[in-house]
C-alpha cells in the first residue's frame, strides 16, 4: 500500500513553490525538516481540531536553481576554500562576502512569479496584505547527526508580496551567516551540499493570547510520558531566543483523556 506522504513525494520533485499541506515527512530532502513537519501536522492534525497556521513553501530546488543561475555556486566554493575551523574573524569576512553577493542577486523570474501567485492565494483566504512569518528550513544530504534548527534567520510580520520576496532572498542568504557556517564547520560538514527551503506561514495574533514551544518528551531526562510547554505572552521568538523567562507546564500524556487535570508541574 502506498502511503499518503510517499504519493506526495514524487509530486514535489522539481517544483519551486508548493502548498504547505502538500509536504510530508518523506519530503525532507525537498522542503527541509521544519517544513516537512509543518505539512505533516496540517494534514494529520487538522481533522482532530488542532489548528496549524498554513501557507506555502519555497523548495530547496528553488534555492539550488537560484544559486546556479546567479553564478553563486562558484563564488561560494571559492570563498569557502581554505577556511580553517576556529578562525572566527576569517569566518566573518568570508560569510559577509557570500551573503552580500546573494543579497545583490535576483531571484529567478519564475520563482518570483510563483511566490506572487501563492501569496495572492493567501490574501484571498485571509485578507489583503496578510502578515506572514518567513522561516528557514535547512536540508542536507546524509547528515543524520546534525540539526540545523535555529541556525538560519526567521522574519516575522512580513506584509506585501514585494517584502515577502525580499525576505525569501534574505533567508537564503542566512544559510551563510556566521553561526550557521561555524556550526557546519564544528560538525565537520563545512563542504557538504546544503540547501535551504523557506516557509511562508500565516502569522498568529499573539496579542490575543500566548505563544511558545512545546516538546513531546521531557527534554532533560528524555522521559516520554510527558509534554513540556514553555509559553509567554507575545511572540514565540522571544522564548526561543531566551529573551524572556517563560511559564513552564509539565503535562501528563496518560491523563489527557481523563477528567483529572493533566498539568502536573
Amino acid at each position: 500500500m502506498t502511503t499518503h506522504s510517499s504519493k506526495k513525494k514524487s509530486g514535489l520533485s522539481g517544483r519551486f513553490v508548493v502548498k504547505m499541506e502538500e509536504a510530508g515527512i518523506d519530503d525532507v530532502a525537498l522542503v527541509g525538516g521544519k517544513n516537512a513537519s509543518l505539512g505533516e501536522m496540517l494534514h494529520e492534525l487538522g481533522s482532530k481540531g488542532i489548528r496549524v497556521p498554513s501557507g506555502f513553501i519555497v523548495t530547496a530546488e528553488a534555492y539550488k536553481v537560484f544559486i546556479k543561475d546567479a553564478g553563486l555556486d562558484r563564488l561560494i566554493r571559492a570563498t569557502a576554500r581554505g577556511f580553517k575551523k576556529g578562525n572566527l574573524k576569517d569566518l566573518a569576512q568570508r560569510g559577509k562576502k557570500i551573503r552580500s553577493a546573494m543579497l545583490r542577486a535576483s531571484l529567478p523570474e519564475e520563482l518570483e512569479r510563483q511566490i506572487a501567485h501563492a501569496y495572492s492565494l493567501m490574501q484571498e483566504k485571509y485578507g489583503k496584505n496578510i502578515d506572514v512569518a518567513v522561516r528557514s528550513s535547512a536540508t542536507a544530504e546524509d547528515l543524520p547527526d546534525a540539526s540545523f534548527a535555529g541556525q538560519q534567520e526567521t522574519f516575522l510580520g512580513i506584509r506585501g508580496v514585494s517584502n515577502v520576496k525580499k525576505a525569501v532572498l534574505a533567508t537564503f542568504a542566512s544559510l551563510y551567516n556566521d553561526r550557521a557556517i561555524n556550526y557546519r564547520a564544528e560538525k565537520g560538514y563545512a563542504r557538504a551540499e546544503i540547501a535551504l527551503s523557506v516557509a511562508i506561514q500565516r502569522m498568529v495574533r499573539t496579542d490575543l493570547g500566548a505563544s511558545g514551544v512545546m516538546f513531546t518528551i521531557d527534554t532533560e531526562t528524555g522521559f516520554p510520558d510527558v509534554v513540556l510547554i514553555n509559553g509567554s505572552y507575545g511572540l514565540g521568538e522571544m522564548v526561543v531566543q531566551g529573551k524572556v523567562i517563560p511559564d513552564e507546564f509539565l503535562v501528563a500524556k496518560k491523563m489527557l483523556d481523563l477528567k483529572t487535570k493533566p498539568i502536573i508541574g
